[in-house]
């Protein structure tokens, strides 16, 4: 076996799975000695990344599991992967780097000449057959390490290359006899391969066996949070101890200066590792060549720039808008209420989703706590008798969202409002994310016009909490929101009454509905096309009604970004349902969801009633947004029932049973078990207890 890849996997729940299935996913390079084993280590207290790392382990048997028996060290992972590695070679990758496609096959080439299995002394300490003289390199000699071409990719998607001058262990190929004979080991604490990988360096330079590849193998993904070993703060003071012990232990070779300079310049000018107020303590602990205070003239001159463009930028306000600004900047200097929450949903359409949840449940158990909706004059008359609100961009809506302590919101708050100090910010998102989202959006640009990617990311800062209704979620939330909030892995509140209403209830709505007694109910639930205007089903509702038969009844409800009526024709048994008030009344009504892309089949999944996918459009749909799931695989988990392609497909499945064969019924299990984990009828009060000031329950 070539190549034996290590990647340690904790705190990193957002990028894992694709790190993973970056090494996993190597087309096969010669013969079978160059597939990369995989070797990621978990620790139990990180159990999203554990069941990622055993979910691919359960795919592909190149993939080993380890679980450290200690407390998390990124140093003690490598070195534990490092000794149940079989490879001829070590690579040592974090949990937010990706090996790119075809880097094995040119490092199977680069070594094939002269792998080191094929030396008879590979099994002797120096790795020489016995008849080398010492000390002699001869042609066939294998290279102990290989620095690898590498790059970096931020946030935003900007590529740039990898500075060949910072020392990393991702970026190096370390032949596996050569770091055992020479005891080289990981140390513990932050910046764990500064050690090592010099040492690895020298000593490999010293003999004649250093050698590259050049060719972008490794890329890095920057994390806007910091890395996974050490958040922004005086953790990284520590790369300044980790050079002082490299020093002692090479006896000060003159060789490591240039590289100590560049690295800890290079940490020093990042503000996601040492913040402004603590840069000219590292300097002097670091004693970096030249004063502190022209680099702080640079620094300076740098932000002076930058903020002159951000004016450039600005754009001039109504005079309306500047009058209320200064309000709102008088409101906050007002206290704070302990006893005002602000909710909102939908971009200010009303009362609903998994805040009308929280809104309900925080009046049972926290009464004391006054609740006001954030509506927009469009909507106010969606508000239901009793319930407060104010009205988006108003004198009350600023000093609302000025004083509140508590707020609640599955989208955003209008107007760019100053979360202060002492507020708390509860997101609790509004669907399982089955198309991108958020920052993964970057590569869709036709789609995205308007989107200012920087607020979602400012946006993002504000949130204390985001709520995740499964793993899925949560991995996808931490990857395309990155900020320092809590995940709250409480499922939504929005789907407890799916998990607690009863038969008598879903018989009430029927008949609201004017279902006829006895009717098998299905709702077609399609969502919103990002590349089409307007609400165009593509399935002829009358016909598929005649085909069904007298039987069945159609609940039709058009996506709300459309923002009116399905536009069906009238009769008993095709019922437009679009404006009513709670798609959740909806799910209890129907005996099973048609639907494509929408998230709400996820929700659906909890009652455990067929879901049938009707996806006529999927490569383009998939082209157009991009998903994280394929629907169309048959893979249990990924397809949730069902599916059809074209409408007679579909009236296929429907006629025939397919629907709820057992095959069906299998593969919404397997689906339900991914994506309902959460769900049993009490997520709206785990939110409120952990939100609010509630006494024990």
């Amino acid at each position: 076996m070539l190549l034996s890849v290590v990647v340690p996997a904790h705190r990193v729940q957002g990028y894992l799975r694709a790190a993973l299935e970056s090494v996993t996913g190597q087309a096969p390079a010669g013969d079978g000695r160059a597939e990369p084993e995989l070797i990621a280590v978990c620790t139990p207290d990180s159990p999203l990344e554990l069941d990622v790392a055993r979910e691919a382990a359960g795919r592909d048997p190149r993939v080993r599991v380890l679980v450290l028996d200690r407390p998390w060290d990124t140093g003690a992972a490598r070195n534990a992967g490092a000794a149940a590695a079989r490879g001829t070679y070590l690579l040592f990758l974090d949990g937010d780097d990706l090996l790119l496609p075809g880097a094995v096959a040119e490092i199977s080439e680069r070594l094939s000449d002269d792998r080191s299995e094929a030396r008879p002394g590979e099994d002797r300490p120096d790795g020489r057959a016995p008849e080398d003289p010492p000390g002699a390199r001869l042609p066939q000699d294998p290279p102990d390490v290989v620095r690898l071409g590498h790059d970096r990719v931020d946030w935003w998607g900007t590529v740039r290359p990898g500075d060949a001058t910072l020392p990393a262990a991702r970026n190096q190929l370390f032949r596996r006899a050569f770091w055992e004979a020479h005891g080289l080991r990981f140390t513990e604490g932050p910046y764990d391969d500064v050690v090592p990988v010099h040492r690895a360096a020298l000593l490999a330079s010293d003999a004649g066996t250093l050698a590259e590849l050049d060719r972008i193998c490794v890329r890095h993904r920057l994390r806007r949070t910091g890395t996974s070993a050490a958040p922004p703060g005086r953790t990284h003071f520590a790369v300044v101890h980790a050079y002082e012990r490299l020093a002692a232990e090479t006896g000060g070779d003159p060789r490591i200066r240039a590289a100590r300079a560049a690295h800890l310049t290079a940490v020093l000018d990042d503000p996601a590792r040492i913040a402004p107020g603590d840069r000219a303590a590292f300097f002097r602990a670091a004693r970096l060549p030249g004063r502190y205070t022209a680099h702080l003239v640079r620094t300076v001159l740098r932000a002076g720039r930058a903020r002159a463009r951000a004016v450039a930028r600005a754009g001039r306000k109504s005079l309306r808008a500047r009058v209320l600004k200064v309000l709102y900047r008088a409101d906050l200097l007002r206290p704070l209420d302990p006893r005002l929450a602000v909710y909102g949903a939908y971009w200010n359409r009303g009362v609903a989703c998994n805040p009308a949840a929280v809104y309900a449940k925080a009046r049972e158990l926290v009464p004391h706590v006054r609740g006001v909706w954030v509506v927009s004059s469009r909507h106010r008359e969606r508000m239901p008798p009793g319930v407060p609100y104010v009205i988006e961009g108003s004198r009350a809506y600023w000093r609302t969202m000025a004083t509140a302590t508590y707020l609640v919101n599955n989208s955003s708050f209008p107007g760019g409002f100053t979360k202060r100090p002492g507020q708390t910010y509860l997101q609790t998102h509004h669907g399982t994310p089955l198309k991108t989202m958020g920052l993964d959006q970057l590569p869709y640009p036709a789609l995205t016009g308007g989107v200012s990617f920087e607020r979602i990311v400012a946006h993002a800062d504000q949130w204390d909490f985001s709520l995740s209704a499964n793993p899925h979620s949560t991995e996808v939330w931490d990857r395309v929101y990155p900020s320092s909030y809590e995940q709250l892995p409480y499922g939504y509140p929005r789907n407890d009454v799916l998990c607690t209403a009863g038969p008598e209830r879903a018989g009430k709505i029927r008949a609201e509905l004017g279902v006829a007694p006895g009717s098998t109910v299905l709702l077609y639930a399609p969502t919103h096309r990002d590349y089409r205007r307007g609400f165009v089903p593509r399935l002829d509702l009358e016909r598929l009604s005649r085909e069904l038969g007298p039987g069945f009844t159609l609940l039709v409800r058009a996506h709300y970004f459309y923002g009116r009526p399905a536009g069906t024709a009238a009769g008993d048994r095709v019922i437009d349902v679009t404006a009513h008030p709670a798609v959740e009344d909806l799910f209890l009504a129907a005996d099973g969801l048609i639907t494509d892309y929408s998230s709400l089949m996820f929700d659906y999944a909890c009652l455990d009633r067929p879901i049938i996918a009707y996806v006529p459009d999927w490569q383009a749909y998939r082209a157009a947004r991009g998903t994280y799931i394929d629907l169309l695989s048959g893979r249990p988990g990924d397809t949730p029932g069902a599916v059809a392609t074209t409408e007679d497909e579909l009236v296929g499945v429907l006629r025939g049973g397919t629907w709820r064969s057992p095959e069906a019924e299998a593969l919404r299990a397997a689906f339900r078990d991914r994506f309902c984990p959460y769900d049993d009828g009490r997520a709206a009060e785990r939110v409120v207890r952990r939100i609010f000031p509630v006494g024990p329950g």
